[in-house]
Formats: C-alpha cells, sequence, structure tokens
C-alpha cells in the first residue's frame, strides 16, 4: 500500500512540475465562489432535461470523480456534490491543459453556464476551469470506519473528506455546544473563563496532568474541573456564571473517555441540587429541540422521550432494587464490603463506605440506566464539594445524571460552610498520603474565598462530548471529538 500510495504521489508531483513549467500557479491567493451545490440543485429543481440556461455561476470545492478523460468532473463543496462539464469546444486551449493535471482529491474553481443534462443531471459547464490546491495524497477508494477505524482518527480530514456521516455528526456536535451557549445566555447566566492552569488540583477526583513554568519555576496542573474557579466568581458577586471549555484527566482511553474532554459547568446563586436538576432537564429537552426538532432521542433499540419527568432514585435505593441489599445497613467498610462480595463485587480495594456504594453501582447498576435518571444523595465520603444531605448525614446533596447507560453529568447543593469545607479538604489529603492519587488537595485560597461568604448555591457539570454521543448516535466519544487522543504511531 505503501509503495502504491509513493507511485500515486509521484505521478501527482509530476503534473505538479508541469503546472509550473506552464507558469500556472495552482495555489493561488484567493478564489471567490459566488454559488453553492444544494442552493443551485434546489434553485434548478424545475430546469427541464436537455436545457442550457444564460445564467453563470463560479463554484469551487474538491474533485470527488474525474470521467471521461475529465470531460466530467464532479465537484463537491461544503452543502453537497454538483457536475461540471468541461468541453473542448467551450473551454480555451490553456484551461484544457490545466484539466489534463486534475486529479481525484485536487480543489478546483470552475466558472460557466447552468444546464441540464439530456441525461437529468444539473451541471455547471465550464468556461473557466482552474486548479486551486493541487492534492498531492490520493484519496482512499474507501475510508469507512469498518475497513481502518485506526486510520479515520489519526487522518481526520481524509474522514472528513470521504464519510458525511463523519462529517454530519462533527456538524451536529457543534450545533448543541451553540445549543448550550445559547440556553444559558438566555438563563441569564454569565459566560466565564477561568484558568487551564492551576497551582493545585481541584475540583473533581482525577489524576491531573502536570507541566513545568520555566520563568516561574513552579509545577502547574492542567485543570481536571473549572469548579473552585467558577465558585470564587460566586462568592465575588457573579450569581450565575457558566463556562464550556477543555479539561484533562490523566485517565485511561475507551469509549466514554477521552483524557482532554469539553466540559459544562454552571453555577446558580440562592438555588439547591433539586433546582440543578430541573434545570438539566430543562436543557436537554431544549437541546433536543434546537438541534434534532425533536423531544425524543434513539439510543440503539430504545427511544427515549425527553418530554417526560427524569426518575429521581437516591443511589442505595436504586442499589437495592437492582441487586437485593441495603447498604444503608452497613455501619463499617468491612459490613460493605462483606455485603459486596455477597453478589459478586469485590470491594476489597475500597477505603471507605461511600466508596464500596460507588464499586457496586457501577457494576451492577449503572449500565442498566437507560431512561434518564438522576442518581441521587451520594455518600459523603466520597463527595467532599457538596453540602451534607440535610436528612441523613451520611449522605450528601449530590446526584449524577444517567442517560442511555452512561454518566453524562452531575450536580450539587455547593458546600459554603469553609470550616466543614477544610475538614472535607483535610480528609482528602489523608486519602492522597494513603496513596490515592485522585484524592484532591488542600487549596487555602479557595478556602479563604469561602471565608469571605459563598451564598446558597446549587452547581452543576456536564460533559459535551458524552451528550454529543447520544444525540448524534454516535459509537464512541471518538466519533465526536474532531481529533482524539491516539496511542503513537510506531
Amino acid at each position: 500500500m505503501a509503495n502504491e500510495t509513493n507511485i500515486h504521489r509521484e505521478s501527482r508531483l509530476a503534473k505538479l512540475r508541469t503546472l509550473q513549467e506552464k507558469g500556472y500557479n495552482p495555489y493561488p491567493y484567493k478564489f471567490v465562489p459566488n454559488a453553492y451545490a444544494a442552493e443551485l440543485h434546489e434553485k434548478y429543481k424545475d430546469l427541464p432535461e436537455g436545457t442550457d440556461t444564460e445564467d453563470r455561476v463560479t463554484i469551487a470545492g474538491r474533485a470527488m470523480a474525474v470521467r471521461n478523460s475529465g470531460m466530467f468532473v464532479d465537484l463537491k463543496d461544503k452543502s453537497g456534490k454538483i457536475q461540471v462539464f468541461c468541453y473542448k469546444k467551450i473551454l480555451s486551449e490553456a484551461d484544457m491543459e490545466i484539466l489534463k493535471c486534475v486529479d481525484v482529491g485536487d480543489m478546483v474553481g470552475v466558472s460557466g453556464f447552468i444546464r441540464r443534462t439530456p441525461r437529468g443531471e444539473l451541471t455547471v459547464a465550464a468556461e473557466k476551469f482552474d486548479i486551486i490546491s493541487k492534492s498531492l495524497q490520493p484519496l482512499p477508494e474507501k475510508f469507512h470506519g469498518l475497513t481502518d477505524t485506526d486510520a479515520r482518527y489519526r487522518q481526520r480530514y481524509v474522514d472528513f473528506i470521504m464519510n458525511e456521516d463523519s462529517k454530519e455528526i462533527f456538524k451536529k456536535r457543534c450545533k448543541i455546544t451553540s445549543a448550550v451557549r445559547r440556553y444559558f445566555e438566555n438563563h441569564q447566566f454569565l459566560e466565564v473563563e477561568t484558568p487551564m492552569l492551576h497551582p493545585i488540583m481541584g475540583g473533581a477526583n482525577a489524576k491531573p496532568f502536570i507541566t513545568h513554568h520555566n520563568a516561574l519555576d513552579m509545577d502547574l496542573y492542567l485543570r481536571i474541573a473549572p469548579e473552585l474557579y467558577l465558585k470564587k466568581l460566586v462568592v465575588g458577586g457573579f450569581d450565575r456564571v457558566f463556562e464550556i471549555g477543555r479539561n484533562f484527566r490523566n485517565e485511561g482511553i475507551d469509549k466514554n473517555h477521552n483524557p482532554e474532554f469539553t466540559g459544562l459547568e454552571a453555577y446558580q446563586a440562592y438555588a439547591d441540587y433539586n433546582d440543578m436538576a430541573d434545570l438539566i432537564e430543562d436543557l436537554l429537552r431544549f437541546i433536543a429541540k434546537d438541534v434534532l426538532d425533536s423531544d425524543k432521542i434513539i439510543l440503539g433499540e430504545h427511544e427515549i422521550d425527553l418530554s417526560k419527568p427524569f426518575k429521581r432514585e437516591s443511589i442505595v435505593d436504586l442499589i437495592k432494587e437492582h441487586t437485593g441489599i441495603d447498604l444503608m445497613q452497613a455501619q463499617t467498610l468491612e459490613e460493605a464490603q462483606a455485603m459486596a462480595k455477597l453478589i459478586g463485587v469485590d470491594a476489597g480495594a475500597c477505603t471507605c463506605w461511600g466508596k464500596v456504594v460507588q464499586e457496586v453501582f457501577d457494576e451492577k447498576v449503572e449500565a442498566l440506566l437507560i431512561e434518564p435518571t438522576f442518581v441521587m444523595d451520594m455518600p459523603r465520603d466520597v463527595s467532599p464539594l457538596a453540602k451534607t444531605h440535610r436528612l441523613n448525614p451520611r449522605l450528601v446533596e449530590h446526584f449524577d445524571a444517567y442517560l442511555g447507560g452512561m454518566e453524562i453529568g452531575c450536580a450539587y447543593s455547593e458546600l459554603s460552610n469553609p470550616l466543614e469545607q477544610r475538614e472535607r479538604f483535610e480528609a482528602e489529603v489523608a486519602a492522597r498520603e494513603n496513596g490515592d492519587d485522585e484524592a484532591q488537595m488542600l487549596d487555602e485560597d479557595f478556602l479563604n474565598a469561602l471565608e469571605n461568604g459563598f451564598p446558597p448555591c446549587g452547581g452543576m457539570g456536564m460533559g459535551i462530548d458524552r451528550v454529543a454521543i447520544l444525540f448524534t448516535g454516535a459509537d464512541t466519544i471518538r466519533d465526536v471529538i474532531a481529533f482524539p487522543t491516539l496511542r503513537k504511531k510506531d
């Protein structure tokens, strides 16, 4: 395959040299089309077969097929495809020489008149033909996921050229991000930007990426979450803020995880986690209407109706429902581990009751939550930034949002007591010292911010990439990220 590619490249290089020797530049500074394929098909949909018009247009795009020694070229632009007719009685001799150097994959510009061929094909009859970017790499004949998935992700630009489904998924993902932004702006939230280089790791439990700032001679962490900075803004008087931006977590890669991903976080003063649940329901419905023009999404064999109220159930009740064990009855870590073992879950590595609860949930329940579900009231010892539950001190007012068997977001009644927050951080520090490299660090500046008065506040976070998986029908997170992280190729 490599030798074949080299042969094709040499042929294209030879054509490039031919053009340059004739004084022709196949890499011009500018070319301005005034029409696009889709609008031409719509405008001339009633044009009879065998009809020439006086209407002249200039189009530009990629040559996807070259037939009959260049007499017919299929041109693809951002909107679709249209046929170009290149006839020696219409084109100049110089343009015919340029046409001889055209390959599939070249970017071309064409000016000519509109006609419909006797066979019914809408066509631009070329009166001027230009190569505006000579392609030196041959396009593959087939470039679909099942033939070479690795190549699709490594050469995503080729995937987008050849695979219209990939392109549509990515365009829809962009619309989802725009819809999210519009929703929060419509609800009086202020979009802000916070640092991506953090002196202290915080805002989530995850392994960080570490870098070094030479001028300051200090290590910094690529942010795992913007949470603590956004809360500082709420302390400063910005009652409703949101941020859409990249987060970085030094974790494994699978169909739902990429080391860098786009996160959404939003904070609303004078609200709690129940308000955030209402907000997330409303947000997902808004996205569905805006992007899909529907209340429903299709997940495999399941049709999900987002117009229905989302389920809200506690994590321990869901575990009891699906496994028969009631972890609220376990008073010690050892009792919880023994209960987990009864249902085939090895929780021996868990260091606290809450982690046993989370482990059992992840193994036995998560994949079953196809319908939209808020998994409420998480264990206090695994959620250091949420308020203690107002009815049960073993729990916190924290829920995770699930859809299609996948976590897509979470929300808290945010912890506002600086003294309790310090205790929680100190417990995290102890966990780090005992080998938990995902535990959070103690952030004195954040604690100082809370001591200035942090109002009652609801906060939510959501993975834009995971939402895009659900709303596009993509198989994996790699399909909704333009350039996913990949293992280095030998």
